[in-house]
C-alpha cells in the first residue's frame, strides 16, 4: 500500500515536470527571434573569426561597451542590432553566428550573420579578403535553421523563423568601398552614377530580398544607405571645407529612392508588408545638419581617428580619441557613436512616414501581436 502511494504521488510530479519543461521551451520560443544580415553597421563580431582586415576586435573599439572591451562591433559601445533587440524585448543580444557560444536554447533568440566589409555586390570589399558575402550569410542561415530544427523540431523552427524580425543593412560599401574607392574603379568604368549604378545595385538587392523571403523571412527591416558623402572618411579625402561630397550624396539619395520603390513593388507582389524601409539617410542627416540640437559638439570630426576630421585610416589604440563619446555623432571615420544610434532607433520605432515606410516598427509589432 505504501509503495502504491509512492507511485501515485510520484507520477503527478513527473507529469508536472514534463509539462513545466514543455511550457518553458514554448515561452522561450514565444519571444520573437531576431536575425541580422549585412555589413559593419550591424556586424556584432563574426569577423573576429575570419581571416580579414575588416575587424573591430581590439581597443579602443568597445570602450563604452559593458566591460569596456572590444567585441567586434564597429562602435564605441552597443550597435544597431543591440538597440533594436532591446526594444523588442530580447533577454540578451543576438550572438554572431560564428560564435561558439551560440548553441542549445540560445539558438531560439536568433543569430547575427553580418560581416563587415561586404556589399550587395560580391566584388565589393575584395580588399578585405575573407568576409562573409551575402550568399555565404544565407548559406549559414540555412545551416542555422537545421540546427534550430534539431532543438525544437522542424515545425516549430519554421514558426520561429516566420515570426522573427529580420534586419538587413547593405549598400554603403558598394559606394565607398567599391565605386568611389579609387578614381578609376572597375565599376565606375562600367556604370555612371547615379542612375546606371544605382539601378544595377537595386536590381541585385531585389534578388537578395527575395532570397530572404524564400528562406522564411516575413518581417524584414531594410535600412537605406546613409548620407555617405558626409561621413568623416569622405570629408577627409574629398571635401575642401568640410562640406558634404555632392556626387556621393546624390548617389545615396537616388539609390534610396529606387530601394523604396522596389520594396513597395515587392510588398504588392507578395500581398503583404514583408519589407519595412528605414530612411537612414534622413535620420542621419538630422544629426549631421543640426548636431547641437541633439547634444553633439560636432558631426564632422570622428571621435577616433587621425588626419583631417579624424577621417584618415583606421581607429586604433594609436589614434586620437575623444574623452567623451556622447558629444560626437561619429565614432570612427565610417560609423556612428552609440548615442547617435539611439536617436536613429527612436525614429525606427516611432518615426513618421518621412522616416519609415510603410509604417514604423512599433506599429508593425503591435499589429503582429494582435494576429
Amino acid at each position: 500500500m505504501t509503495n502504491m502511494r509512492v507511485v501515485l504521488i510520484t507520477l503527478p510530479m513527473v507529469f508536472v515536470t514534463i509539462i513545466s519543461l514543455v511550457v518553458t521551451m514554448r515561452v522561450q520560443a514565444a519571444s520573437r527571434a531576431f536575425f541580422v544580415f549585412g555589413d559593419s553597421l550591424v556586424d556584432s563580431g563574426n569577423n573576429n573569426y575570419l581571416l580579414t582586415t575588416a575587424r573591430a576586435d581590439s581597443p579602443p573599439y568597445g570602450i563604452d561597451y559593458p566591460g569596456h572591451r572590444p567585441t567586434g562591433r564597429f562602435s564605441n559601445g552597443v550597435n544597431l542590432p543591440d538597440l533594436i533587440g532591446q526594444h523588442i524585448g530580447l533577454s540578451e543580444p543576438t550572438l554572431p553566428y560564428l560564435s561558439p557560444q551560440l548553441t542549445g536554447q540560445r539558438l531560439l533568440v536568433g543569430a547575427n550573420f553580418a560581416s563587415a566589409g561586404i556589399g550587395i555586390l560580391n566584388d565589393t570589399g575584395i580588399q578585405f579578403v575573407g568576409i562573409l558575402r551575402m550568399f555565404q550569410q544565407f548559406s549559414l542561415f540555412e545551416q542555422y535553421k537545421q540546427r534550430l530544427s534539431g532543438e525544437v523540431g522542424a515545425e516549430e523552427a519554421n514558426r520561429i523563423v516566420n515570426e522573427a524580425l529580420v534586419l538587413i543593412t547593405l549598400g554603403g560599401n558598394d559606394f565607398v568601398n567599391n565605386y568611389f574607392l579609387t578614381p578609376f574603379s572597375a565599376r565606375s568604368r562600367q556604370f555612371t552614377v547615379p542612375q546606371q549604378y544605382c539601378t544595377y545595385l537595386v536590381s541585385q538587392y531585389r534578388n537578395i530580398l527575395m532570397r530572404l523571403f524564400d528562406l522564411g523571412a516575413r518581417r524584414v527591416l531594410v535600412t537605406g544607405v546613409g548620407p555617405l558623402g558626409c561621413i568623416p572618411a569622405q570629408l577627409a579625402t574629398r571635401s575642401i571645407n568640410g562640406e558634404c561630397v555632392n556626387e556621393i550624396q546624390q548617389a545615396a539619395q537616388f539609390f534610396n529612392q529606387l530601394l523604396l520603390q522596389m520594396t513597395k513593388d515587392l510588398n504588392t507582389q507578395l500581398g503583404c508588408d514583408v519589407f519595412i524601409v528605414a530612411n537612414a539617410y534622413q535620420m542621419n542627416m538630422n544629426l549631421i545638419t543640426n548636431p547641437q540640437n541633439f547634444g553633439f559638439v560636432t558631426s564632422k570630426v570622428a571621435c577616433c581617428g587621425q588626419g583631417r576630421f579624424n577621417g584618415v585610416g583606421l581607429c586604433t589604440a594609436l589614434s586620437n580619441i575623444c574623452p567623451n563619446r556622447d558629444l560626437y555623432a561619429f565614432w570612427d571615420p565610417f560609423h556612428p557613436t552609440e548615442r547617435a544610434l539611439r536617436f536613429i532607433v527612436q525614429d525606427i520605432f516611432n518615426g513618421t512616414s518621412d522616416f519609415m515606410s510603410p509604417m514604423n516598427l512599433s506599429t508593425i509589432i503591435a499589429m503582429d501581436s494582435n494576429v
